[in-house]
């Protein structure tokens, strides 16, 4: 089976339940819990939902529903994407953010912590430095919860609108991702987005998987393995240009370093290790797709994805950090069984939205087009 196809022509939802996969009600805590046909149910209704992300169409269909929005480590654009997503429906949101503020700072547990928050609210966002916590807090409750990043463990989320934005892009330059090369590029031992990356492009076809990154900072063996035996060739270098070479996708990561153990080697990037303009126009090609799950790290010597790129239509961080909001608007409809009330309930925006959001924004990025 082929990968969905998403984007403008899409069949309507009218009438439409997402019986191919049972979200309503359902935590969502990995991507592991996913196939080709859940992801094309949510493609559909972020498709549909994408004009109440810009900004330029309203919908009420959560009005009187709450969020509550948890996060034990930091976030930006995690925490406001999954916000503003919920907004955007009509929903409230209540959040705390870091331990300080936290009852779990008195030393209740997380399954208090849960049946207390669950009385309050109708869903759940929550991140967390420790993998396990999150799997703990699903478990005391049935109110729907939603993964935002459970430490070096997964962040389903990300992978969801990183797979989105893919079959976007590849859309755009024509060519499906079956069959496509693909650069892992960066901290793969850390990198929750590339471990839950890895099985959603696992559920594609005859993917040749490039995993580049220093050695201490390699893919963990088992998720190797399982793309292995999905049918994919993994290729695995500590050298970028022959790591990157010819791929239709770079997809680079920052070095994790909160996460490494107490006493571990920092193993920072050398100069050589960073994605570049230079390295792009040497290495890649002219259809190249360059994404980065943000945020990059843009001190002197941290050599993450340059800055040299921003102006490059290839490169599409910001158009990939957009779609983040359809598609958790997407998830919380689906999950909360809203998705097929949607198309009636829509009214043109009334405030002024710009045609294009940044200056640097490809040509071909306005609302519409993708």
């Amino acid at each position: 089976m082929t990968g969905p196809r998403i984007g403008a022509t899409a069949p309507p939802l009218s009438g439409w339940r997402a019986d191919i996969m049972d979200f309503q009600g359902r935590h969502f805590l990995s991507t592991r819990e996913l196939t080709l046909d859940s992801l094309a149910a949510v493609f559909r209704v972020a498709d549909l939902l994408t004009p109440v992300a810009q900004g330029r169409a309203t919908t009420r269909v959560l009005e009187g529903a709450v969020l509550g929005s948890l996060f034990f480590e930091a976030s930006t654009r995690t925490r406001l994407s999954f916000e503003a997503a919920f907004q955007r429906l009509g929903g409230a949101v209540v959040n705390t953010t870091g331990f300080t503020f936290s009852s779990i700072a008195k030393g209740e547990s997380i399954y208090d912590t849960a049946r207390v928050v669950a009385g309050y609210v109708d869903a759940v966002v929550m991140r967390h430095p420790e993998e396990r916590a999150i799997h703990e807090f699903a478990a005391a409750t049935h109110i729907p919860v939603i993964n935002g990043g459970n430490g070096a463990g997964e962040h389903p989320t990300q992978a969801l609108l990183d797979i989105y934005t893919i079959e976007k892009e590849f859309t755009r330059i024509g060519r499906p991702v079956d069959g496509a090369r693909i650069a892992l590029v960066g901290d793969l031992k850390y990198g929750r987005t590339v471990h839950s990356l890895i099985h959603i492009l696992s559920l594609y076809q005859g993917l040749t998987l490039s995993l580049v990154s220093p050695e201490p900072l390699r893919m963990p063996a088992e998720l190797v393995e399982h793309a292995r035996s999905r049918g994919h060739s993994v290729e695995e270098h500590d050298e970028v240009t022959r790591g990157v070479a010819r791929a239709d996708l770079i997809y680079a990561t920052r070095v994790q370093k909160e996460r490494f153990a107490e006493g571990e080697i920092s193993a920072d990037y050398a100069p050589d290790f960073q994605i570049s303009l230079g390295i792009l126009n040497a290495h890649g090609m002219p259809h190249t797709v360059v994404m980065h799950p943000l945020p990059r790290d843009s001190r002197p010597g941290a050599n993450d994805l340059a800055q040299d790129l921003n102006t490059d239509p290839r490169l599409a961080i910001f158009r990939q950090t957009d779609n983040g909001v359809p598609v958790r608007m997407a998830l919380f409809a689906l999950t909360l069984g809203v998705a097929d009330g949607i198309e009636k309930t829509f009214q043109p925006a009334r405030w002024w939205r710009p045609e294009r959001i940044g200056p640097d924004d490809a040509e071909f990025y306005r609302p519409g087009k993708g």
